[in-house]
């Protein structure tokens, strides 16, 4: 007989995929992801936190034991977590519990940083390479050892350099300073005077001769002379334009005068003069003045002149009896009135125009001899009241007019 037994099934376990958000995170994660995120390093937090990056890299592994004291840890956790927006307070907490730190008290000895012990060495131990009695143990460097003989050579030729420049120096400067008295031929006008053969080579004494009796002493002025030689009482001036100053353009020359304004001057024959008396003409050294141009106002215009270069030389309301003498340049001004009617030209004592017809307005008039003297006629005082009127008072000087000048 087959007995059928109730056997439960098992149960199959389900797998399920894992997302992105199934795996656990740990802090150092996330703060090296959010670190990440900002494009920042460990050497940028470190300049802008004052942290070391030691110690982030220790906040990021959850590595206490990486910081010399552990009462700054909750501060650098936080700090770290407030600089990539994170919970300081849940970031700290999640480092104590991956890292097992626990909060120490300040005074407490766990809150200071571990002290290295140092070992005593033993006193049977001993350190062979310090001890100088080892034989296989090199000995000290002498105490030339390190002096190298080609330093020692070039010092020596330095000193020599030094020395020979000194020396050479110094007996320069005694060469310069040295005094040197040769004999001279010449013998000193005092001792000139001295008769060598008075006395035989003996003293006046032993002599009997007296030597000072027919000796004649030199004066003062004879010693002054030989120490201050005449040359330097009173210096010689010689004009390097001495020839040309001596010149008179009063005796010859084409300046020098006539006969009549001269008397006893010699005629001076001359095939271009009959009476033989010398042309003294007058010399010209200048070229004559050329003609000007002159601006007359007979009534009340306003008046621009300007220059070939743009500049203006003249602007002005003229009235009647004003007068404006214009530039002798190179290039001829111009003009430009508001009442061409009002204002003639005065050439070389000769008037012109007027500038337009009454009431208009003209431009670009050159303001040239050449140019004034072509263009226009010359002016008829009688047809302008106020130009005859200016011309009879005098006002304006105008060639053939006079005091007893009536106008139509």
């Amino acid at each position: 007989m087959i007995r059928r037994g109730f056997r439960r099934a098992k149960e199959e376990e389900v797998v399920e995929p894992s997302g992105f958000d199934a795996f656990e995170l740990r802090l150092g994660d996330l703060m090296r992801g959010e670190r990440a995120t900002m494009g920042k390093s460990l050497l940028d937090v470190q300049r802008e936190l004052k942290i070391k990056a030691a110690y982030i890299a220790a906040i990021e592994n959850s590595d206490p034991t990486a910081f010399d004291t552990p009462g700054f840890i909750a501060g650098y956790v936080r700090s770290y977590a407030r600089y990539l927006n994170m919970d300081p307070d849940w970031a700290f907490d999640t480092f104590c519990t991956e890292s097992g730190f626990a909060t120490a008290h300040g005074m407490s000895e766990q809150a200071s940083g571990a002290k290295p012990v140092k070992m005593a060495p033993a006193a049977f131990e001993k350190d062979i390479f310090a001890t100088p009695a080892t034989p296989f143990v090199p000995a000290g460097d002498a105490m030339f050892a390190s002096v190298e003989p080609r330093a020692i050579g070039s010092v020596m030729v330095l000193l020599a350099l030094v020395g020979g420049l000194g020396y050479g120096s110094w007996t320069l400067l005694q060469e310069v300073q040295r005094v040197q008295l040769a004999p001279v031929e010449n013998t000193p006008v005092v001792v000139a005077d001295i008769d060598p053969l008075a006395g035989g080579g003996l003293g006046a004494v032993d002599a009997g001769v007296d030597v000072t009796a027919a000796f004649d002493a030199p004066s003062t002025e004879a010693l002054d002379r030989l120490y201050r030689p005449q040359a330097l009482d009173a210096p010689v001036l010689v004009p390097r334009d001495g020839p040309i100053a001596n010149l008179d353009p009063r005796q010859g020359g084409v300046l020098a005068p006539t006969q009549q304004e001269r008397p006893g001057l010699l005629a001076v024959a001359d095939a271009d003069t009959e009476d033989g008396v010398l042309d003294a003409s007058p010399v010209q050294v200048t070229e004559p003045a050329r003609p000007g141009v002159q601006l007359v106002a007979v009534r009340d215009a306003w008046v621009r002149v300007r220059s070939a270069d743009g500049s203006v030389i003249y602007e002005a309301v003229m009235t009647a009896g004003d007068t404006f003498d214009v530039p002798q340049t190179e290039d001829p001004a111009t003009l430009r009135i508001g009442e061409s009617g009002a204002v003639y030209f005065a050439v070389n004592g000769a008037h012109y125009g007027p500038v337009g017809p009454r009431g208009q307005v003209t431009s670009n008039v050159a303001l040239s001899v050449d140019n004034l003297t072509e263009a226009y006629a010359v002016a008829d005082v009688a047809a302008d009241g106020d130009f005859c009127g200016l011309a009879q008072r005098g006002e304006v000087q105008v060639a053939g007019i006079d005091e007893g000048f009536q106008c139509p």
